[in-house]
């Protein structure tokens, strides 16, 4: 069926930072190294490992994270909606316990999911501009912005989640004393390096899975990489792989990167017309599509809110 413009775009739409970044094959560099900074969260990733076996269920929990990503970006907003509910609930029956003290607290408390939250907004936008996906300040800005929904469904009060990079900034400098690479991080870490695989796998896994994972861990900030004691190359090496990937990645089309499961943004295109579909993208060549506007108008695109990060107690 065509889509129409009475269709639901969802809670992001079209016009969105989201719809676009999102549909950048980057995505699962900056997916993974979301999950080397959110390991690095004791409280954060003892709920992880005290609740799921991710060893043993490594991609279905991936195409799980994918799943909801992919709904809340380009699904129906009662889609969205129902998906941001599921988690929640999940989320609700969860606790841990910290093995020092015997205290037990639950996975959903505030400020872990801000930290989950924060670390996976802060990959995205990193990885993706850093491999040379031309993104204005302002427009980051925006995607931050846009993603207090996203914040919204799994639990966390909008207005509680930093609104522009200054305020992230800010959030990372409280959070970092209570960061540590202790003996969960390590596991994530190992299990990232070399996740299980059959034996006709492993060729693969040394030859793509290991460059990846690498990639993302050497894209951490610093002070990520002097926690787990790992060097990492020179910042500008670093940038130059990103790029050279985002390229390599970016040069295969659109049609056919699509295809490959779950074809959220296939669907939304079904659903609201092929105008709908995010932008192709080249690096180098043009402005975004959220830009073309701002060109000509010469202000930059939307202003954003760099406000300072003014929470008090943010560190958990």
């Amino acid at each position: 069926m065509t889509g129409t413009s009475t269709a639901d775009p969802g809670l992001f739409g079209p016009d969105s930072v989201t719809w676009q970044l999102h549909a950048d094959p980057m995505m699962w560099v900056a997916g993974i190294r979301a999950l080397y900074f959110q390991a690095l969260h004791p409280r954060a990733v003892r709920g992880v490992m005290q609740n799921s076996d991710f060893r043993r269920d490594a991609w279905g929990r991936l195409m799980r994270t994918a799943d909801f990503v992919g709904t809340t970006t380009y699904g129906t907003t009662e889609a969205a909606e129902k998906a941001g509910a599921r988690v929640r609930k999940i989320h609700r029956m969860l606790s841990a316990t910290d093995p020092d003290t015997g205290e037990r607290y639950g996975v959903d408390e505030p400020a872990l999911l801000l930290w989950v939250h924060c670390a996976e907004i802060d990959s995205y936008l990193h990885v993706a501009r850093r491999s040379g996906f031309r993104l204005t300040d302002a427009q980051a800005d925006r995607y931050m912005a846009e993603h207090r929904t996203s914040a919204r469904l799994v639990g966390l009060d909008p207005d509680e989640v930093p609104h522009g990079r200054a305020e992230l900034a800010a959030y990372f400098t409280s959070v970092r004393p209570a960061l540590a690479a202790g003996p969960d991080a390590r596991v994530v870490d190992d299990f990232l390096q070399r996740p299980p695989a059959g034996a006709l796998l492993v060729p693969a896994r040394e030859l793509l899975w290991r460059r990846v994972a690498d990639l993302a861990y050497a894209s951490l900030p610093p002070y990520a990489h002097e926690l787990y004691g790992r060097p990492a190359p020179a910042p500008a090496v670093t940038t130059r792989r990103l790029r050279a990937t985002g390229t390599a990645l970016r040069a295969v089309p659109a049609r056919v990167r699509r295809q490959l499961p779950p074809k959220h943004i296939l669907r939304a295109m079904a659903r609201l017309g092929p105008h709908a579909r995010p932008a192709p993208f080249k690096v180098g060549t043009r402005v975004p599509i959220l830009d073309r506007g701002a060109a000509r108008r010469g202000d930059g695109g939307d202003s954003g809110s760099c406000q300072s990060w003014r929470r008090a107690g943010t560190t958990p």
